[in-house]
């Protein structure tokens, strides 16, 4: 007899396939449902749903999973990621998390390979828990800690790295309107004469080589860590607690002086 999926699991995939920030869009996952000849039974409802009742479907008629294992593969194909590999990292994350109680897991090239199998998230709610209580005891800002998750710090701490940093041009973005990233966004939201977003008066040179500063250590975070992170195959940064204590307390004091930054 085949592998199949349990419901548990089916229902697992398809949340991390259907994320409401870093899942699939409705079109992307109407396109490979399409191609792959799976039936869509309810495209109105939310993509998790939609998806979950799509896998159920397509496995209690074939009694396999062959093609829900094929929509992951497609899914997860490297080259739908070219302009924004941030994302691939960010679902492969989720995604992993879901299958490691199947015994899979993708790759940093999208393949579905075996791992061993998992049973308790246990110590991934270990790490989360120590790093949370680690960070507290620092002050860190609740916008870092809500990114201090089992999922994120189940074999290291490379995603709540990763998270952390893309908050951080978020709450740019968020308080400008700004749509840029990187380095450019910091440039347009904190740089020049005349900044969107100010820190202090920017009256005495003193205030506005502070100013100048803050934009610099953001543009050094982003090019330290978060570009690495992002391009860079995941097995090949290694991310440790204490490293990661430190960038997220650093990420902490970025998120506290842009809460107070004025336009």
């Amino acid at each position: 007899m085949e592998h199949v999926f349990s419901q548990s699991d089916l229902e697992a995939i398809a949340k991390a396939l259907g994320d409401t920030s870093e899942g699939l869009t409705g079109s992307e996952i109407g396109n490979i449902l399409a191609s792959l000849k799976m039936t869509d039974p309810d495209p109105v409802l939310t993509k998790w749903r939609r998806l979950y009742n799509a896998f159920v479907t397509r496995q209690n008629y074939s009694q396999n999973r062959r093609a829900i294992l094929e929509f992951i593969r497609q899914a997860m194909k490297p080259a739908r990621y070219v302009k924004n590999p941030e994302r691939f990292e960010a679902r492969r994350s989720n995604l992993n998390l879901a299958l490691s109680f199947s015994g899979l897991a993708v790759d940093v090239s999208g393949n579905i390979i075996s791992i061993k199998k998992a049973h308790t998230l246990s110590e991934a709610a270990r790490r989360a828990e120590e790093l949370q209580t680690n960070l507290r005891t620092r002050g860190v800002h609740p916008d870092v800690l809500r990114f201090c998750r089992a999922e994120l710090v189940a074999d290291n701490y490379f995603h709540a790295v990763l998270e952390v940093t893309k908050s951080i041009a978020d709450k740019l973005r968020s308080k400008t309107g700004l749509s840029d990233d990187g380095a450019d966004l910091v440039d347009k939201a904190l740089a020049g004469n005349s900044p969107l977003l100010s820190i202090n008066s920017l009256t005495t040179k003193s205030e506005k080589s502070e100013q100048s500063g803050f934009a610099n250590l953001i543009k050094g975070t982003f090019g330290m860590f978060r570009n690495p992170t992002a391009h860079e195959a995941r097995i090949l940064w290694t991310m440790s607690k204490e490293d990661a204590e430190d960038l997220l307390t650093l990420a902490s004091l970025i998120h506290r002086r842009l809460d107070n930054a004025r336009l």
